[in-house]
């Protein structure tokens, strides 16, 4: 159903003739960039973390070989980070883990991007499930994440 949301999220823009799927599980980043045959950075992996000072989730899309830095995260969000629990991604965010894409998403979810995407003119975020992907320019990121902001909270990329 996940993938099947986001497919028709596509759609509506008459791109959803670029996911890509397939045959082999693409759920990690490593896994992903093997079954795309690009470079592990280039995959735009999303990471669902709980906000409780602001009682919200959010999603931060960030490169492959991009780490969530806590004192940066602290600092843009007032708060150490907290990823959700496994069980718990799929009923807050829309998608199961493995397939965390920030497209069709529940409504309640902020997006944000991280810094070590700009480097790319392209990347490769999944879309719902763990055998596909999507490649987006930046721009494209930009427009169909409906992100909020640019934030830099990710080390070990530069």
């Amino acid at each position: 159903m996940s993938f099947e949301a986001v497919k028709e999220f596509f759609s509506q823009y008459g791109m959803a003739e670029r996911i890509q799927e397939f045959p082999v599980s693409s759920a990690t980043v490593e896994l992903a960039a093997q079954a795309l045959n690009c470079a592990p950075e280039r995959i735009a992996k999303t990471l669902s973390f709980k906000q409780k000072k602001a009682d919200k989730n959010i999603l931060i899309v960030a490169a492959g070989d991009a780490k969530i830095d806590n004192a940066k995260y602290k600092a843009a969000f007032g708060e150490r980070a907290l990823m959700l629990k496994t069980e718990e991604v799929e009923s807050i965010i829309g998608h199961p883990v493995g397939g965390v894409c920030p497209f069709a998403i529940n409504s309640d979810i902020e997006v944000y991007l991280d810094e070590s995407l700009k480097r790319f003119e392209s990347v490769f975020p999944a879309c719902g499930n763990s055998n596909n992907a999507i490649e987006l320019t930046i721009p494209e990121l930009e427009k169909y994440t409906q992100y909020k902001q640019w934030i830099d909270v990710c080390k070990n990329w530069a």
